[in-house]
């Protein structure tokens, strides 16, 4: 007897859900669709009854991350000090706290230097989206402040933020040394607050 159009939807979203949160952790080339299926507990050929392959999954966990981050930063935007201080100091793989939500971001920090066609795209959609929401506070500080800086100087900015922000997660997530990992992830956060003024 066929499943009915609740029970796919559901084994769909258990997909997605258990895929967001091993590619958050992990990144796309270290997740097999067999862990993804596992941790989901749905056989491995229930896989092929929702998605082509395992970039089209990524690609919708991503759009999902996009989408859920674009409505929740609808309420408050631009992105906020407190946001910016989480980014800095919480990522997957190094500091898993609760209240960290994952968000488009986490591409940034998994998929350096991938090969993958698809998924650069997706970095590249990441980057952008993040980097906007970088600029659109700067813009805001820059006019309490009454700072008036030009578009140029906000967007070279926020691409000095981008660079530390990322350069930091790359580094803190290449080395053991814990202590040496919290170390870098705060001077990162002190210079981005600083950048920010």
């Amino acid at each position: 007897m066929p499943y009915d159009k609740k029970h796919k939807a559901k084994s769909r979203h258990k997909i997605i859900e258990s895929a967001t949160h091993l590619f958050s952790r992990y990144g796309f080339e270290k997740i097999s669709i067999g862990q993804v299926m596992k941790q989901a507990s749905l056989t491995h050929g229930a896989f092929y009854a929702h998605f082509e392959s395992k970039e089209a999954l990524y690609a919708e966990c991503f759009s999902e991350l996009l989408d859920d981050s674009r409505c929740a930063r609808l309420v408050k935007r631009p992105l906020s000090v407190n946001k910016l201080k989480e980014l800095v100091s919480n990522y997957w793989g190094l500091h898993q706290s609760t209240s960290f939500r994952t968000g488009p971001e986490t591409v940034l920090f998994n998929e350096m230097g991938t090969d993958n066609e698809r998924i650069k795209l997706l970095f590249q959609r990441s980057y952008e989206n993040v980097r906007m929401m970088l600029e659109k506070r700067i813009i805001a500080l820059s006019r309490i402040r009454k700072l008036g800086l030009s578009q140029e100087k906000v967007s070279d900015k926020a691409r000095a933020i981008m660079a530390s922000l990322v350069g930091a997660v790359t580094i803190a997530k290449m080395i053991n040394d814990e202590e040496e990992q919290k170390k870098l992830l705060k001077t990162a956060q002190s210079q981005i607050l600083s950048m920010l003024n």
